[in-house]
C-alpha cells in the first residue's frame, strides 16, 4: 500500500503476553453483574474486543465494555468502578497501546486471563499514526517477558524508523479473524469446560470473517480510483488488504488541518479522481464536509467500528463492514 502522509511520530507498540488459567469456579463475582454470574466472566476495552468475546463465548459468557457506545476509546479514562470490575473478572480481552489508561489498570489487576489481540496477529508499520502508544519504563505483569522477547524485532523496527505500529487491525477481515482464533484459544484454556463450544464458535466466526474478506476483495478489485480521503489514518491495514491508496485529512480524528494539507489534497483529488471524503460517527464532520465543500467532492460515512451507536449503518462489525463496503465501492467507482 503506497502511504502519503506522515502523520505526528508516537512511541513504538509494546506487546503483552496472552495468559491464562485453569477453569473459573462457578460463583466468582461477575464484571457486569454485581450480584455474581455463574457464567465466564469478560470485560472487553471496547467494540471490536467485545464482538469477539460475545461471538465466541456465546451462551456461556457474560460481557461487559469498558468503552460506552458513542465514547471515542482513545479518549478512556477508567472510573473506579470499571478498576472493581476487572478485578472481579475472569478474563480481560483488549488491545494494548490503544487506550493508556486501559494498559494501566489491566497491568494492575489481578486477572488469570489477560488476552490482548496485539499478541495474536502481526501488527504493520503504516506510516505514523497518531494516538498516544504506551507508557515507556511502565512496568509489565509478570510472564510477560517472553512476548516482549517474540515482538522485540518488530518494536525495534518502529522505532529506527520513528513510527508506531498500527492499531487499527480489526479493519482488515483477515487479521481480525487470526485475533479470533487466539481469543478462542484463549477462552477454552481458561474455561475448559466449555471448550467444544468456544472452538465451535470461532470456526463460526472465522467462517463470517473469511466470507467477509471475499466480499471486500471482489467488489475492490476493479475500481475506477484505488485513493479514499478519510478523517483520520484508521484504515492502514484495510487500504493494503485490497490495494487502496488511504489519505488521512488530519493527524486525529478531532484534528483541523493545516491550510497547506487541505490544499494538498485538494490537488490530490483532481489528480486521483477523488469523489468523496469520508468522515466517522464518534467525532465531528465539520473538517470533512468543509474540505468537500471547497473542492466539490461529496461526503460519506466510512466507520472504523470502534463502537456502535444508532448512528452505526449497521448492528454490529458484520453489518458495520458491508456497509463500509458499499460506500468505498460507491465512492471508488467499482466496476
Amino acid at each position: 500500500m503506497k502511504i502519503r502522509r506522515r502523520l505526528i511520530p508516537t512511541a513504538a507498540l509494546a506487546a503483552l503476553s496472552l495468559t491464562a488459567v485453569s477453569a473459573c469456579s462457578s460463583d466468582s463475582a461477575g464484571a457486569g453483574n454485581a450480584g455474581g454470574s455463574d457464567k465466564f466472566d469478560v470485560v472487553a476495552s471496547f467494540y471490536p474486543m467485545q464482538f469477539l468475546a460475545e461471538q465466541i463465548g456465546g451462551d456461556h459468557v457474560n460481557v461487559t465494555t469498558l468503552t460506552e457506545p458513542g465514547q471515542e476509546p482513545h479518549d478512556l479514562e477508567i472510573s473506579a468502578k470499571q478498576t472493581a470490575q476487572l478485578q472481579e473478572a475472569d478474563a480481560i480481552l483488549y488491545l494494548k497501546n490503544l487506550q493508556p489508561s486501559v494498559d494501566e489498570a489491566v497491568a494492575q489487576a489481578d486477572v488469570g486471563s489477560k488476552v490482548d489481540a496485539a499478541t495474536l496477529t502481526k501488527l504493520e508499520d503504516h506510516g505514523d499514526v497518531e494516538h498516544e502508544h504506551g507508557h515507556e519504563g511502565e512496568e509489565h505483569a509478570e510472564g510477560e517477558e517472553h512476548a516482549e522477547d517474540e515482538h522485540a524485532g518488530e518494536e525495534e523496527h518502529a522505532e529506527e524508523g520513528g513510527h508506531a505500529l498500527d492499531p487499527h487491525v480489526w479493519l482488515d477481515p483477515v487479521k481480525y479473524a487470526e485475533i479470533a482464533k487466539g481469543v478462542g484459544a484463549a477462552f477454552e484454556k481458561a474455561d475448559p469446560g466449555h471448550a467444544a463450544d468456544y472452538k465451535a464458535n470461532t470456526q463460526a466466526l472465522v467462517g463470517k470473517l473469511n466470507a467477509l474478506d471475499a466480499e471486500f476483495a471482489d467488489g475492490l478489485k476493479d475500481t475506477r480510483t484505488k485513493v479514499f480521503f478519510t478523517n483520520h489514518a484508521a484504515f492502514g491495514y484495510l487500504a493494503e488488504r485490497y490495494g487502496l491508496t488511504q489519505e488521512a485529512i488530519s493527524v486525529s480524528p478531532e484534528g483541523e488541518p493545516s491550510p497547506a494539507r487541505i490544499k494538498e489534497l485538494q490537488s490530490e483529488a483532481r489528480a486521483d479522481g477523488v469523489t468523496t471524503v469520508f468522515y466517522e460517527t464518534l467525532v465531528s464532520d465539520r473538517t470533512a464536509k468543509t474540505l468537500a465543500k471547497d473542492a466539490g467532492l461529496k461526503t460519506d460515512v466510512l466507520d472504523p467500528l470502534e463502537g456502535i451507536t444508532d448512528k452505526s449503518k449497521g448492528d454490529d462489525y458484520i453489518q458495520v463492514m458491508e456497509s463500509n463496503l458499499s460506500a468505498l465501492k460507491s465512492a471508488l467507482g467499482a466496476k
